[in-house]
This record gives C-alpha cells, sequence and structure tokens, in this order.
C-alpha cells in the first residue's frame, strides 16, 4: 500500500511536468477557479464571462479586446475526461431565452475549455504570429473550498470551535440540545449518530438559508452518492480528553479522519491544486441584509478561504517539481445591479475590508489580489424617484417572486466599511441606524447586437485582472 501510495505520487509528479513543459513551449494554459458560497452567482459569472469572451462588443477594460489582438475566441473540449463539462448552451440559453431565467445552481465541479487566439503585442509583435492561450475555467461548490480548512484540524479542535461558534444561534438549538445531553466516552451507537449527523445537516441548511457562511463540512449541504455513507455520518460533541476505543467519540473522530482523507484531500489533489487563478464571488449585500452576525461570519469565512490556497508566483521551476501556486485571487461583490452606481465604490470598500486578512494574508505570500463590486448578468436600470421631496437614486427590474416590474432603494452603504464591520464584530444582533434590504431580481428580456455579449457590471475589469497579463 506504501509503495502504491509512492508511485501514485511519482507518476502525478511525472504528469505535472509533463504539463508545464507543454504550456511552456506550445499552448499556454490559464487555469481559472470559479468558486463562492451560495447565491453568489457562480454559474451566471462563468455563463456571461464565457459569452463576453466569445462575443467581446462590452469588454473595453480587457486590453487584449479593446487593442483587437483576440483575433477567434471558440469552446473546446475540456482536457478532463472524468469531469462533466459545464453547461453552457442550457445556462446561456435559459439567461436569453424569450422568458429568461436563472439557471440551476452548481451543484458538483465541472469544467470548460475556453481557446483564445492572440495576436502578442510590444516589439516582437511584427515578428510572430498569433498563439493560441486556453483558459480552462474549473467550477466547483464554495462549500467545498471551506472543507480545505478541516484538513488542518483535528476533530476535537473542529467540534470545539463549531460548537462554540453555533450555540446562540437559533437555527442550532435542535441539534445542541442532542449534543448537550450526549456522553461522548459512551459506547458507540449508531442510531444516535445518524441522529447526531442528521440534525447536524438540517441546522446546516438552515444556516446557510440565514446568510452564514462557514458551513462545513460542505459535503453535507451537497451530499450526492455519498448520502447516508459513514463519511457523513458525524458531527462535533463535546469531548472531555482522550476516550476509550469503541466510544462515540473516537468513532467521531475516525469518521472525521475519513471525510478529510477519502473526500477532502482527493478534491484538494486531482483540481484544487492545479488552479493558477481563482476568482471567489461573494454575495456582500445578502449578508449585509441578515445582520451583523451574518457580515462577521462571512469575514471569518473569506479568512478561513486563504488558508486553503497556496498563494505566491508560479515559475517554470516551480511548475516542473509540481508546486503550483495560486497567482492572482479576485474577491467579487455580486449583484451590483442591485445597487445604483453611485454606491458601487461603497460596496467595493466594503468588499476590501471584508477580505483584508484574506488579501494581506495572499499578498504577503506574493500573489497578487484584488476586490471590486461586479454584475456578471445586469438585471436592473436606473432611476431617480422623489422621496418626501428629496431625489433617491433607485434601480428598477422585475421582481422574481411575482413577476411585477418594482424600482428598488436598498438603503445607503457606509461610506466608512468600519460602520459594518464593528458592530459585526462586536456581537450586535442588528444594525443600529440603517435599515438594509435585497430584493430578488429575475433576468431581463435581452436583445443584444451582433458581437455583443450579455450585459454586466466591470465584468471586462475581473478578466483584465485575472487573465490580462497572459494575453
Amino acid at each position: 500500500m506504501v509503495i502504491s501510495r509512492i508511485a501514485d505520487g511519482i507518476w502525478r509528479q511525472v504528469e505535472a511536468v509533463q504539463d508545464t513543459v507543454s504550456e511552456t513551449l506550445f499552448e499556454p494554459v490559464i487555469r481559472l477557479g470559479v468558486t463562492g458560497l451560495a447565491r453568489s452567482g457562480k454559474t451566471v459569472f462563468i455563463t456571461s464571462l464565457v459569452a463576453n469572451l466569445l462575443d467581446r462588443g462590452r469588454m473595453p477594460a480587457l486590453l487584449a479586446a479593446a487593442e483587437g489582438r483576440i483575433e477567434a475566441a471558440f469552446l473546446q473540449p475540456q482536457p478532463n475526461d472524468t469531469l462533466p463539462r459545464f453547461e453552457y448552451e442550457t445556462h446561456l440559453a435559459a439567461l436569453t431565452g424569450q422568458t429568461p431565467r436563472w439557471p440551476d445552481s452548481t451543484r458538483a465541479i465541472s469544467e470548460l475549455r475556453l481557446s483564445l487566439k492572440v495576436r502578442p503585442n510590444g516589439l516582437l509583435s511584427g515578428l510572430q504570429g498569433p498563439r493560441t492561450v486556453h483558459l480552462d475555467i474549473v467550477d466547483y461548490p464554495g462549500e467545498w473550498l471551506l472543507d480545505l480548512g478541516l484538513l488542518d484540524r483535528s476533530y476535537e479542535d473542529w467540534s470545539a470551535e463549531t460548537l462554540a461558534r453555533i450555540k446562540d444561534r437559533v437555527s442550532a438549538q435542535q441539534f445542541m440540545a442532542l449534543a448537550g445531553d450526549v456522553d461522548a466516552s459512551d459506547k458507540h451507537d449508531e442510531p444516535l449518530a445518524q441522529d447526531l449527523a442528521a440534525r447536524f445537516a438540517s441546522y446546516l441548511q438552515a444556516a446557510r438559508a440565514e446568510g452564514f457562511s462557514d458551513c462545513t463540512p460542505g459535503r453535507f449541504l451537497l451530499p450526492g452518492d455519498l448520502a447516508g455513507s459513514p463519511v457523513l455520518t458525524f458531527a462535533p460533541v463535546p469531548t472531555d480528553g482522550p476516550s476509550s476505543r469503541g466510544s462515540l467519540h473516537r468513532e467521531m473522530a475516525r469518521r472525521f479522519e475519513a471525510y478529510k482523507s477519502r473526500v477532502v484531500q482527493p478534491f484538494f489533489r486531482d483540481h484544487f491544486a492545479r488552479i493558477d487563478r481563482q476568482v471567489v464571488l461573494v454575495d456582500a449585500l445578502g449578508a449585509i441584509h441578515q445582520g451583523p452576525q451574518a457580515v462577521d461570519d462571512l469575514r471569518h469565512a473569506m479568512s478561513e478561504t486563504l488558508s486553503a490556497f497556496r498563494p505566491g508566483q508560479n515559475s517554470f521551476l516551480k511548475g516542473l517539481l509540481g508546486a503550483k501556486r495560486v497567482e492572482k485571487i479576485l474577491f467579487a461583490a455580486t449583484k451590483a445591479d442591485h445597487l445604483h452606481h453611485t454606491q458601487h465604490a461603497k460596496l467595493a470598500a466594503i468588499m476590501e475590508a471584508l477580505t483584508r486578512e484574506a488579501r494581506d494574508r495572499a499578498q504577503y505570500a506574493g500573489a497578487g489580489t484584488a476586490a471590486m463590486a461586479i454584475a456578471s448578468l445586469r438585471a436592473t436600470t436606473e432611476a431617480v424617484m422623489e422621496h418626501d421631496g428629496i431625489p433617491l437614486n433607485v434601480v428598477r427590474g422585475t421582481l422574481l417572486e411575482t413577476g411585477k416590474e418594482a424600482a428598488f432603494f436598498p438603503g445607503d452603504l457606509p461610506e466608512d466599511p468600519a460602520h459594518l464591520l464593528s458592530p459585526a464584530r462586536a456581537g450586535a444582533k442588528t444594525w443600529l441606524d440603517q435599515d438594509y434590504q435585497v430584493m430578488r431580481f429575475a433576468p431581463a428580456p435581452l436583445a443584444l447586437k451582433p458581437g455583443d455579449g450579455p450585459p454586466h457590471i466591470r465584468l471586462d475589469r475581473a478578466a483584465e485582472f485575472l487573465i490580462g497579463d497572459r494575453l
């Protein structure tokens, strides 16, 4: 078994060397990971990004497109034959049909390859012909990303941290009541373990619906074919020192370690470790609407996210040695179209403050980071209305639930992000001087000109940051 693991590791190193040599000497590949927590808009982001790279009329901030150096863009079969293909055509049809609708959300990992034929610039532009750059987009649930933070934790540490974090949440009380009555040193009882796991999974589903971000283990939310298996039948329970063999504590700890080795580590090894550019999409407006506790939980989750990355600069030698690093990370607050453009700078500043710890760690390691407010698909228009004689900047759109047109003012975001983050850190239950609202808008019907992709906000700037230097 040890020899098998060594052989497997050697073979993976050989594959990495082959890939690096091929990419460096022939056709470079940019592996872009796209993730985000629930309702952050991963599927719409990828669909709109690909559509706007195929038809680049709305991409002026992507310099290679603005300069006319992208001569062609086309979809190809993805290189990994074991991964599902991202259903680009299906999702685009949902967004651009006569009755547009939001596509289904990400449930598992998928991949798509977009190849760009790019004419070089600079001194050698007249001596070289166009080259092909492959953009491999890897879509995966954000809950899986947070799971990577479990790799460095013991079951006891994870249990203690989780129980301390959720003990005062209303949605956790049913689980906490059962966990509080458990003596982890007692003999393992499978029906009890299943009950604990089921109640913990129900809590995680409720917590995600309430806007909380740190909902690990992520496969409890998206179990797939692992549903009901022992690797998903564990939960945090109070522990007090070592327990004997055959106890509930020992069995829970064993299953926690199995989850890390059988579920989390293969994802890191086979997919995540090969990514060199990453975008993390965040529904910051949704967290603000949910209140200070959701905002602080989001800040904590963003900090934990960076512990999963290996940020830094890639080089040819590092690639040969298998030390792939994430070179650039973009933290993007989505749904900027829910705000008038006069508030976009405030949302970007809040995003920068929420991810400050994460970005500082990445920059220290040599990675480039950015935070911005974007809308992958613009679903609203802007207007000015009078309220009590005062002009109010609003957005107009079609409400998702009722199908009616509505004008909406979500509240005035603060100029200083500390006015949000300070109450959140202090454990405040509600905002004292403001009430922030969110609406769910349906996608607007589109009438696209030839050469234009779907309308967006700053998607071209996001693309320039993520891949512009490689074009």
